[in-house]
């Protein structure tokens, strides 16, 4: 049984809420995220990137960084730019880019249950990274960004989503990128006790999005724990912001590569490798994979269908199946030398939402060759946290992101 409880979010008024809103720390360096915020001081990079507000030569793992960020969001508190529910409660977020919606429950989920691995996770992580976001959280005092979190569906649950939508939000309105955002409060207390009974039912949570952020706000939970002589468990810093979505509402993006070279073969010698493992079939338009195992390639200016043949793959393997690990154990390892893509210089990662246009650019300028994939499912991402094997890098891309600044979880 999953914790999916209610709490009482710091957030936006509601004048406010479109400036604050930020996307995740994560999606933009710091050059960007300067640029992001110049014409802004409302937006919530000042306090998840919170190097914008420091001189350029201050490293962003610096101190002075997360004390930059406390400051910042304290300062936004203080001002007014935030209000405080005067007790727990549910809230409902739907984001809308380009007609498709998706629709999940802002809550809290449990450190315990991450720990004992109720809720599930796919991926690997870095200790550098995890470092950060503790040093960011522990300064803070408080969970600044959401943990993106799936779970099966429960018809009861939808159902009373579907019913709780028809009300009034307490906040609708249209992000600079053009995504649609609109949250509701479930403040009536009969609703959130009901609710709270229901997500009892709901057995596991997986990550979809957010392992570092979830793996850091457990350690930190731990440490605040070792701080105390006792603790009840139930105590605020046992407990982590995330958002809940069922499965049917997640829509999971390709994620493409492109690679800089190709390992000191010609190109007919590439193709005839290729081939051994591959049907390529040369297309006069780009090639954007439509079923599973099927591979786009732009090598040259030309685009090719490549096909998995069979026997190259074990099909009851969720990992071995994946087209991430077709590709990457047949054609980028064996042919290409990639045998690291997580240390690897000469292979980039491009999320489908920038498109196949940016694959071929890559190619025809500082890469070489570069693949688009079909996208990793929902249900894979399921089987494998569910056997308790790890995905491949960058196997997954998911838009529309959570938007941070929105809620604001105290510990």
């Amino acid at each position: 049984m999953a914790v999916i409880r209610p709490f009482k979010a710091i957030r936006p008024v509601k004048e406010f809420v479109d400036k604050i809103a930020a996307l995740p720390y994560d999606v933009m360096n710091s050059e960007e995220a300067r640029e992001m915020v110049k014409d802004n001081p409302y937006s919530f990079l000042h306090v998840d990137k919170a190097e914008v507000d420091l001189p350029l030569d201050v490293d962003v793992y610096d101190e002075k960084v997360y004390a930059k960020a406390k400051e910042n969001l304290d300062k936004m508190i203080d001002a007014g730019l935030y209000m405080e529910d005067e007790k727990p409660n549910y809230y409902i977020y739907r984001q809308v880019m380009k007609g498709r919606s998706q629709t999940g429950f802002v809550a809290c989920a449990s450190i315990d249950d991450y720990s004992n691995n109720i809720i599930k996770k796919h991926e690997l992580t870095r200790e550098d990274k995890e470092i950060d976001r503790i040093n960011h959280l522990y300064n803070c005092e408080a969970h600044t960004g959401p943990i993106f979190l799936t779970y099966r569906e429960d018809k009861n649950i939808s159902n009373i989503v579907n019913e709780w939508i028809k009300k009034e939000p307490i906040y609708d309105f249209k992000a600079e990128d053009g995504v649609a955002h609109t949250i509701w409060i479930i403040d009536d207390e009969d609703t959130v006790n009901k609710l709270q009974e229901l997500f009892k039912s709901v057995k596991y949570l997986y990550i979809a999005d957010g392992h570092h952020r979830t793996a850091s706000a457990a350690k930190v939970g731990h440490i605040k724990r070792a701080e105390k002589d006792s603790y009840t468990g139930e105590e605020e810093f046992n407990f982590f912001l995330s958002i809940s979505y069922p499965d049917s509402e997640l829509e999971v993006l390709d994620y493409n590569r492109t690679v800089k070279d190709l390992n000191g073969l010609s190109t007919e010698e590439f193709f005839k490798k290729i081939e051994e493992k591959f049907e390529v079939i040369e297309s006069d338009e780009q090639v954007k994979p439509k079923e599973k195992h099927t591979f786009g390639m732009y090598l040259e200016k030309q685009w090719y269908l490549l096909k998995a043949k069979s026997g190259i793959f074990n099909p009851e393997d969720p990992v071995d199946r994946l087209d991430v690990s077709i590709l990457q154990n047949n054609l980028l390892r064996p042919i290409l030398g990639i045998d690291n893509p997580r240390k690897s210089k000469r292979i980039k990662f491009i999320g489908g939402i920038r498109g196949l246009n940016e694959l071929e650019k890559r190619a025809n300028t500082d890469m070489k060759v570069s693949f688009s994939m079909y996208p990793t499912t929902t249900e894979d991402i399921m089987a494998i946290a569910d056997s308790g094997e790890i995905m491949p890098p960058k196997s997954t891309w998911f838009e529309p992101k959570p938007r941070s600044g929105l809620f604001i979880h105290k510990f």
